[in-house]
């Protein structure tokens, strides 16, 4: 899919929220509609063919007195199903009762589009919008033919193609900035944002290539601790898929996710219900709080977690007791025969995600786990020497997991313009690397945008990306490239106390006051 039929859908879909909802909803609060219509009108895409063969083999399901419907995904092709008679084109049919038979068209969906609905809350906007009368005109542009949701092109009778089909890929970019621009709606704080697909290619680049002739035939787990709309481990995927064929090799990967925005939950499960994933790989809980993978380990790691922000409400789950002693295994680890607290200030949990990250590592591999994070300055300099932060560093360092960080460019994120850097972990690092950290300097690496998108002024280019992937491999001195001893990075706090030091002198004033 190009950018124009990309920026056109988007335009189109954005359209429908200053249309329909104006007056109706605050701008801010278009999202709670939108969004999950998006997601339903893209599912009814997808089973709008099969639909008649549907009906027809659930009736002979209700008839027999069946429960288990499970067997209506070998109809559809995908693992749900929709079981009323009803499409979203076929609701427009009955105007007076379109709230009713929404909602029948809402309760056919199998029970995994359930939950997603669920985590939109999307049955609590009915009464609004029937009540402004705005329903069924919701219903009528979603619908237009000026819009394609379908991964199937519109054709005329000639066969001429009309509206391009909508892949997985695109669908997934087209959720992104409908999300990136309703948060700049909202005045989402920096750490609420998602991340840009050039950052993501840069850091698939980083985590992949050093290791590609090392990809084998078999089984990869990629997991992402801050999932949001599962745009990271998508792209993962593909890389790592088209990497594994240029070698000639046959994997099978995996996914795994966890996050704690209910919404952009829901539009990552639908994502996965229309890839054929296992759904039940996405948790919906807190990382920090409640972690959804406790006995997992994974080979690919990738995240992009909130920075500069509290995690004040998930420490009563990883700290109890007055004395606040540390109750997540996660987050108090043996090192050097000493006993280390992984836990930074509460102003901010950006290291607790890499902590948690480096605590699921594979050690019985040959390739081991390699990670990229993305994290802003603080997690470079704050914190004394033992303070959480400092000993997060230094286990780090220590372990010799560090493989090298990139200083990106200001203003490469949607919602914040803050300098951002890139860190790429392993505990399996080549020999060459053992016992080095090296630092990119790529802030000069960039190209202007022609229009800012939210906090967004520049990008990655293709080039850029190259250049950056090309030193990390290089490893070597150069104006933008250095390698550091792991030493180099150590420091100690010194208190220095003074003995009291009193003003003595011997005149004759004084001594006549003792005397």
């Amino acid at each position: 899919m190009d950018n124009g039929t990309h920026n056109g859908i988007v335009s189109f879909i954005w359209g429908i929220a200053d249309d329909v909802l104006r007056d109706v909803y605050v701008r801010g609060k278009y999202r709670d509609v939108i969004l999950p219509m998006t997601v339903i009108r893209r599912l009814d895409c997808l089973l709008e063919s099969t639909k008649e063969a549907v009906i027809k083999e659930n009736d002979f399901y209700e008839n027999m007195g069946f429960y288990d419907k499970s067997g209506l995904t070998d109809i559809t092709k995908y693992p749900f199903y929709n079981t009323s008679p009803y499409t979203l084109t076929k609701l427009l049919d009955e105007p007076n009762l379109i709230k009713e038979n929404l909602i029948d068209y809402l309760n056919g969906f199998s029970e995994n589009v359930q939950e997603i609905i669920s985590q939109f809350k999307f049955r609590n906007q009915l009464e609004t919008l029937v009540e402004h009368n705005r329903l069924y005109s919701l219903i009528q542009k979603f619908t237009d033919s000026e819009i394609n949701l379908s991964p199937e092109p519109i054709k005329d009778k000639k066969g001429k193609v009309i509206q391009p089909g909508l892949s997985n890929l695109g669908m997934g970019y087209v959720f992104e900035e409908l999300i990136r621009r309703f948060n700049e709606e909202n005045n989402e704080e920096a750490g609420e944002h998602f991340t840009p697909r050039d950052i993501i290619k840069l850091m698939v680049n980083l985590i992949f290539m050093p290791v590609k002739d090392k990809i084998q035939n078999g089984t990869y787990l990629v997991y992402d601790c801050a999932c949001g709309s599962g745009g990271m481990l998508t792209e993962a995927e593909n890389f790592l898929q088209e990497l594994a064929t240029g070698m000639g090799k046959k994997v099978i990967i995996y996914l795994f996710g966890q996050e704690v925005n209910p919404e952009t939950y829901a539009i990552c499960q639908a994502d996965m219900l229309i890839k054929e994933k296992d759904t039940d790989n996405i948790k919906y809980a807190s990382t920090l709080a409640n972690d959804g993978f406790p006995d997992f380990t994974f080979d690919f790691m990738l995240a992009n977690p909130p920075y500069g922000k509290s995690w004040k409400v998930d420490q009563d789950n990883i700290l109890m007791g007055r004395k606040k002693e540390i109750k997540d295994s996660r987050f108090l680890v043996k090192h050097q025969g000493e006993e280390l607290q992984l836990i930074p200030r509460s102003s901010d949990g950006q290291l607790l995600f890499l902590v948690n990250k480096l605590s699921k590592m594979k050690d019985s591999t040959k390739l081991g786990s390699r990670i990229a994070i993305v994290h802003n300055g603080s997690a470079l300099f704050t914190g004394d020497a033992g303070s959480g932060e400092s000993n997060i560093r230094r286990w780090i360092i220590e372990n010799d997991w560090l493989e090298c960080i990139v200083g990106l460019s200001l203003n490469m994120f949607y919602n914040t313009g803050i300098a951002t850097y890139v860190w790429i972990l392993s505990n399996q690092k080549s020999v060459h690397r053992r016992g080095k950290v090296q630092l990119i300097d790529a802030t000069e690496w960039y190209g202007k945008l022609r229009k800012n998108l939210g906090s967004k002024n520049c990008e990655l280019r293709g080039e850029d990306i190259d250049r950056i992937t090309e030193k990390f491999l290089a490893f070597s001195h150069s104006e933008n490239s250095r390698i550091f001893d792991n030493e180099d990075f150590g420091f100690h706090k010194i208190v220095v106390e003074r003995s009291l030091r009193l003003s003595f002198q011997v005149t004759a004033a004084r001594v006549q006051e003792f005397g």
